[in-house]
């Protein structure tokens, strides 16, 4: 791991209930105050990535069996998950996961106590009002009555004010509109840009991924199966047909009509 990496992923294996194998020798890496993606179809092992690197495996009988992860520049095995979250890896859960009982105010108070040992004075809430105005007009209000684009801007912004160094994004476009996701994934280059946050994002929704991010990981099947800057990918002719649906020519064809184990056996032959 070098000074400027924040995040290292060292050829991990992680299994579920002692018995399935859901990692398998993956390894990749963030520069600092870069935006990495990460992509993969469903159940490829994008999700449990995050949680190994954030500690919350455990949670679910999972276990990282092999293999290193590194937080800038320390073991995250050395550490409990809210001991990472301190150390400013904050991980932004696929789903929101919000205090919907509780206003919007009273959840970014309860991220100020991820700064609890720090010795640093905690940020004033109007940074995250200056990225989403619209959590401002809703601040008094339960966050269970936002929208889902408004409780995306409450998951992220809670992030924020737990002053991180790392995101970690699991689907930040799940289930919002497109006209949301331009604008929540505008945000979210605009907050790497000016507060230098470096960010590992899990999408499926491959065209706003590339938009923001320097580089990118493609898994399949627990494997990271082809990586790149950004721009070599998106001119990549396997990304091209089965992650942004533009083939060209005679034969050209749909992600959904190409089979799983054609597109495996390409990227691994």
């Amino acid at each position: 791991m070098t000074s400027q990496t924040i995040l290292s992923v060292e050829n991990i294996e992680v299994v579920y209930n002692k018995t399935i194998q859901v990692l398998r020798g993956l390894s990749l890496s963030v520069g600092r105050g870069q935006v990495v993606t990460l992509l993969g179809s469903n159940g490829a092992g994008k999700s449990t990535t995050l949680k190994a690197i954030s500690g919350l495996l455990e949670l679910e009988d999972g276990a990282v069996t092999s293999g290193a992860i590194d937080f800038d520049g320390r073991k995250v095995a050395e550490d409990t998950p809210h001991g990472l979250v301190r150390r400013g890896l904050f991980h932004v859960m696929e789903g929101r996961r919000i205090f919907e009982d509780l206003t919007v105010e009273e959840n970014l108070t309860a991220a100020t106590y991820a700064q609890t040992g720090r010795g640093t004075r905690p940020p004033s809430f109007d940074l995250v009002y200056g990225y989403f105005p619209r959590l401002y007009e809703r601040r008094h209000g339960r966050a269970g009555y936002l929208s889902g684009g408004e409780q995306q801007m409450l998951a992220i912004g809670r992030a924020l004010i737990a002053q991180p160094k790392l995101i970690l994004l699991d689907e930040p476009s799940l289930g919002l509109s497109p006209l949301l996701v331009e604008e929540i994934f505008t945000i979210i280059a605009r907050i790497n840009r000016e507060t230098g946050v470096s960010m590992l994002l899990v999408e499926q929704n491959a065209a706003v991924a590339f938009a923001i991010a320097h580089y990118g990981y493609i898994m399949e099947s627990g494997k990271i199966v082809l990586d790149g800057p950004t721009e070599r990918l998106v001119n990549d002719q396997d990304v091209r047909e089965f992650y942004l649906g533009m083939s060209s020519g005679e034969d050209a064809r749909n992600y959904r009509d190409v089979k799983h184990y054609k597109r495996r056996k390409r990227w691994l032959s």
